[in-house]
């Protein structure tokens, strides 16, 4: 059983282990995501499966196989059992890029139309049934998952990442040369209504999120540097190097209460930081190569870090 979530420190970040492997997918995770209020975790797979776990007992409760559309991004719906998935294949010309999927009956409610090349960010809103999807195309797309027609389009240079905050009031989209804009959710129409530039490293950003508590944002770049901003003033806070991953992007997480950062490393190991002191308080070898997806549970003291399989991590012994 995995413990609840409690209060956090450097000895518990130390004692971080693997308590489950699952290695039997036939290629690379392309994206994990946990359910905001249930034990569930979700991911998306090269052999183009979707695959539910229940993290409290570290079981496979289902499979669904996609072989005419693929899975690349996936992230939770609000409901236990419903997700949205980003195609790999059969979207050229705007046809069928996103998905809406029913893993109880393993049905795909609706299909969502626009983007012409890979999803490469997609977010779920934290309060309502909106979402965002960012793409190579260089649009941002909103979307209501209870209508086909796209809600709004964002056009914009390079890469985009997405990321709503934790009340879904505002919206972040970061793109290349460290360029982070915030929009309000409601009127995201009228433009951004700040922009951040974090100075220094002109790589495109590969992943973005917000701490839970609203205070701090964490960005990935592509030449593997992770940066935590405060969120408000869009200071750098402090910044971490890691080893490069030719081939492939690494992620990086908040723990639920926004005081530590984990990372993956192109070498295959993991490490953590106290972002109050910017030290690094524990690094571990993942045992499955280079993380390129990286999520610490919602609600449970647990990492889960995947690559060509998917490893639960829980603290063990404290000495």
């Amino acid at each position: 059983m995995v413990a609840s979530m409690t209060h956090l420190d450097n000895g518990t970040i130390k004692s971080m282990s693997i308590a489950a492997v699952f290695s039997d997918f036939g290629g690379r995770i392309n994206s994990i995501d946990f359910h905001r209020k249930e034990d569930l975790l979700v991911t998306a797979a090269d052999d183009d499966s979707v695959r539910l776990y229940d993290i409290a007992n570290a079981q496979l409760l289902k499979i669904t196989n996609h072989k005419k559309h693929g899975a690349d991004r996936v992230c939770f719906t609000h409901h236990i059992s419903s997700v949205i998935c980003s195609s790999k294949y059969n979207f050229e010309g705007g046809r069928e890029s996103l998905r809406y999927l029913s893993m109880y009956d393993n049905r795909c409610i609706r299909f969502f139309k626009g983007h012409d090349q890979r999803i490469v960010s997609l977010c779920m809103s934290p309060v309502n049934d909106s979402f965002m999807s960012g793409s190579l195309d260089h649009t941002v797309r909103i979307w209501d998952l209870r209508v086909t027609a796209c809600q709004g389009i964002l056009r914009l240079r390079g890469r985009p990442t997405v990321a709503y905050d934790q009340q879904g009031l505002v919206f972040a989209v970061a793109m290349e040369g460290g360029a982070i804009k915030l929009f309000d959710s409601r009127s995201y129409d009228k433009g951004p209504f700040d922009t951040f530039l974090v100075g220094g490293d002109n790589a495109e950003v590969c992943d973005i999120k917000f701490s839970n508590d609203g205070k701090s944002m964490l960005l990935t770049s592509t030449n593997n540097h992770v940066y935590i901003l405060d969120a408000y003033q869009g200071e750098k806070r402090c910044g971490f190097s890691l080893e490069p991953s030719p081939g492939s992007h690494i992620e990086a997480t908040f723990t639920p209460d926004g005081q530590y950062v984990v990372s993956g490393s192109g070498d295959g190991s993991l490490h953590a930081w106290n972002i109050n002191t910017g030290y690094e308080v524990a690094h571990w070898e993942s045992q499955i190569g280079v993380a390129t997806c990286l999520k610490w549970a919602p609600r449970r003291v647990m990492l889960a870090a995947a690559s060509k399989a998917l490893t639960f991590w829980i603290p063990g012994n404290q000495d």
